[in-house]
């Protein structure tokens, strides 16, 4: 199957990874749908059954065909678990983990149809190690890797291969929208918190760009990333050495 046969649907690419992995996508030749609350081809609230079962079915529709899903939507929500907002919990676990979930039960079939269909969820270390503060994004990380080897698993007899991608902090407007509450919780100056607090796992203190999340997935979506399923692919500058 040629690339340009190919349809991918990526959710939260209005911005950061997802806008880079869409990006690189259609540079490779598939014909990439998005899915974000704004600036996508498909305006869903990816919180909702209703808003992930209309991002497939709109591929489905306009396409006819699913052969890779990358589930990236997210956000961030930064505060010590006896102050968590439980709305907050909802919601992060309903858009990291549930509409992960969600994406691959309304997709199954289509991505078994294609003969070659890739899942790939935009983890995070986080999915590996924890850090304070971020007790619903840790939980929703950690049970999204437990989805992709089950994805994995379930799978492997259709041709769907299911992987996780797990950057360490990526340069991005979710990691940006978390200084100032950072800064807050750890009780350090809004300018210190890149090096003292985000940058502090990071063996490289480098933030890692959104482009090279995208070349990660697209590797993974090659010839080349045939061998990789039910394991997390991490990228996050030494973070998880430790």
């Amino acid at each position: 199957m040629s690339d340009s046969e190919r349809v991918a649907l990526v959710t939260g690419a209005a911005s950061g990874i997802g806008l880079a992995v869409a990006r690189r996508l259609a540079q490779d030749g598939l014909r990439v749908v998005t899915a974000d609350l704004r600036d996508a081809d498909v305006a869903a609230d990816l919180t909702t059954r209703e808003g992930n079962r209309a991002a497939v079915e709109h591929v489905l529709e306009r396409h006819g065909r699913l052969d890779v899903i990358v589930a990236n939507a997210g956000f961030q929500h930064v505060a010590p678990v006896q102050e968590f907002d439980e709305d907050a919990w909802d919601r992060l676990v309903a858009l990291l983990l549930t509409s992960p979930f969600l994406l691959a039960r309304y997709g199954w079939e289509a991505l078994g149809a294609s003969g070659e269909g890739r899942f790939v969820a935009i983890a995070s270390a986080h999915a590996l190690v924890a850090s304070p503060y971020k007790a619903a994004y840790v939980s929703a990380k950690h049970g999204v890797l437990g989805l992709v080897k089950t994805l994995a698993l379930e799978g492997a007899e259709h041709g769907i291969r299911a992987t996780a991608v797990c950057p360490g902090f990526v340069r991005t407007p979710l990691v940006e929208g978390q200084l100032e509450d950072q800064a807050r919780t750890h009780g350090v100056p809004v300018d210190e918190v890149l090096e003292r607090v985000v940058l502090a796992p990071h063996a490289i203190k480098e933030l890692i760009e959104p482009e090279q999340v995208a070349d990660t997935v697209a590797f993974l979506l090659g010839p080349a990333g045939r061998a990789f399923t039910g394991a997390p692919v991490v990228m996050d500058e030494g973070w998880t050495a430790r």
